[in-house]
C-alpha cells in the first residue's frame, strides 16, 4: 500500500462525549466478524491477545503487534452482547481509553462500527491513523492475508494531517 491521505474516521458526539468512529464492511455474517474481534487466537493475528476469564469482567490485553515483550494492559469489560455490541475500558499508558464496537448485518455483509471515546487533549492525529492501520490489518487477516502486508508507514504520518483537520474543524 502506498501512503494515503484519505481517512474513514469521523468524530461524533455520543452521550455528550466526542468519539472517533471508523467503519469497515466484511463479506461475512456478524457471528464470524465477532470471533475476529473477541477470540484471543484470532485477535492476535491482527492486534494482540488477551488472557484471563472474561466472565469476571476483566482481562489482561497484550498488544503483541507492537512487539514480543509488551506489557499487558488491564481491560474492563463493560458490555458484551454477542454478536452485536462490545464496550470496555483499557488502562492505556497515557490514560484510560473507552473502546466499543457494533456489528450490523447488511444482507450478506456485516458493517463494523468501531469507536473510541476521546479524552480531552488526546492526539487524534496519532490515534486516527493507528485505528485505520489496525482495522485494515483486521480486514487483511479476515481475507486470508498476512497482517504484515499492511505497512504502518502508509498510515503515519500520511493520515495525521487529515485527522488533525478533522478535529480542528469539529
Amino acid at each position: 500500500m502506498t501512503d494515503r491521505t484519505d481517512i474513514t474516521g469521523t468524530v461524533t458526539d455520543i452521550d455528550g462525549h466526542p468519539n472517533l468512529v471508523l467503519t469497515r464492511t466484511f463479506a461475512a455474517p456478524a457471528a464470524e466478524v465477532w470471533r475476529e474481534l473477541t477470540e484471543s487466537s484470532r485477535l492476535e493475528r491482527w492486534i494482540g491477545r488477551w488472557e484471563g476469564d472474561p466472565a469476571t469482567g476483566r482481562i489482561a490485553f497484550f498488544m503483541t503487534s507492537e512487539g514480543e515483550d509488551v506489557a499487558p494492559e488491564e481491560y474492563t469489560i463493560l458490555e458484551c452482547d454477542p454478536p452485536r455490541r462490545f464496550a470496555g475500558d483499557t488502562s492505556a499508558a497515557s490514560g484510560s481509553w473507552h473502546l466499543w464496537f457494533e456489528l450490523i448485518e447488511k444482507g450478506e455483509a456485516t458493517l463494523l462500527v468501531f469507536g473510541q471515546r476521546l479524552n480531552p487533549g488526546e492526539d487524534v492525529g496519532s490515534i486516527g491513523p493507528g485505528w485505520e492501520y489496525y482495522l485494515d490489518r483486521l480486514v487483511a487477516v479476515h481475507k486470508g492475508r498476512d497482517a504484515a502486508t499492511v505497512a504502518w508507514s502508509a498510515y503515519f504520518p500520511a493520515l495525521q494531517p487529515a485527522y488533525q483537520r478533522l478535529v480542528a474543524g469539529g
